[in-house]
């Protein structure tokens, strides 16, 4: 099959487009023809070998983990699917047997895996995965659509409805409202949640996108002080939810304005990893902090439902085809683009 690989990690010139083996599926497994694949920064630093991701080289490695397509094969013990369905990747493999999974918090799972890094994904005509994270998608939705959204919705649900159980006559501060991440986020605090949002971003253009997906407020951080103007919007109470997927950078400026038992959620440090905590204010003004990693595997089905009826749309940047995975990679290296890169299979 025509995959793009790498043999090491390295900048955009170590992926390769040739030819490699076909995957081939255990009794649980399901085989995917790819037709799109959404692009992370999480292919980034498995590609550079940054961020602590490191591949442990046994062959061509395969990036990518969001994948939608058609089953072309399913193993002997799976039973609900069949040949020619179109379904969509989590792309978190959990391992089922431990204590975490077997009571019901998967999300917590440390003997995880996700395809794309420590396994072959969706860079390539096939792919296949565990039966359990197969989801089927609606005729209404795209294989584009599909593939935009696991990595990038499944935290938002995990944050806002589970974590920090936003409500709608809150206000939420979302960090990089043009990366793949912030803009799922915005749809899905002011649609599903029906919040209050306020966006930071880094230009005119990002911030109309930013409107136009459904952001309140649209903070040019190049412009304006992040502090300043969401204490000038919320009338000097701050943010009840903080969604920072950033890290030390997005932290030192939206901190001071968590408000009184606001909730900051992290879920990505593109930025930097460490950040100075002043646990004095954190207890007096009963704050809470926590991390999130994806979430539970079957938060994937949420996030279609909520696609089906309306309530949120994927946001697409940009497509390109298998062979120019290397533009895609810089176009993300960039950071020039609003909403999310897919790579399309023909």
């Amino acid at each position: 099959m025509k995959a793009v690989f790498m043999l090491e990690h390295g900048n955009v010139d170590v992926l390769q487009y040739g030819n490699v083996p076909e995957p081939e599926i255990d009794e649980d497994e399901i085989k995917i023809r790819v037709k799109a694949c959404g692009i992370n920064r999480l292919d980034i630093f498995t590609r550079a070998g940054k961020r602590g991701v490191k591949v442990n080289f046994d062959g061509p490695h395969i990036l990518g983990g969001d994948v939608a397509g058609d089953v072309v094969e399913i193993g002997k013990s799976v039973e609900n699917f069949k040949i020619g369905q179109r379904v969509v990747v989590n792309p978190r493999l959990v391992c089922s047997k431990c204590k975490d999974c077997l009571t019901g918090n998967d999300e917590s799972c440390m003997r995880y895996r996700m395809l794309g890094t420590s396994i072959n994904g969706g860079y390539a005509e096939y792919t296949k995965t565990h039966k359990n994270n197969v989801f089927e998608i609606p005729d209404s939705l795209s294989y584009e659509g599909a593939a935009a959204l696991p990595t990038v919705y499944v935290p938002c649900w995990n944050m806002f409805k589970r974590r920090a159980q936003l409500k709608s006559s809150e206000t939420v501060l979302i960090a990089s409202a043009s990366s793949g991440v912030g803009s799922a986020a915005i749809q899905f605090a002011k649609f599903a949640v029906g919040a209050t949002v306020i966006a930071t971003t880094s230009n005119e253009f990002k911030a109309q996108r930013a409107k136009d997906v459904g952001a309140d407020f649209v903070i040019n951080y190049n412009e304006e002080t992040i502090a300043n103007k969401v204490m000038e919007v919320t009338e000097g109470r701050g943010a009840d939810v903080i969604f920072d997927h950033v890290g030390t950078d997005f932290w030192n400026q939206a901190i001071p304005v968590l408000a009184p038992r606001g909730r900051y959620g992290i879920c990505g440090v593109t930025s930097g990893y460490k950040a100075d905590l002043q646990m004095g204010t954190l207890f007096m003004r009963n704050q809470s902090i926590f991390g999130i990693h994806m979430g539970k595997r079957n938060d994937l089905s949420e996030i279609i439902r909520l696609v089906g009826d309306g309530v949120i749309k994927p946001v697409i940047h940009n497509t390109f085809d298998l062979e120019s995975v290397q533009l895609a990679h810089d176009e993300m290296d960039k950071n020039e683009f609003f909403g999310k890169l897919i790579i399309n299979v023909p």
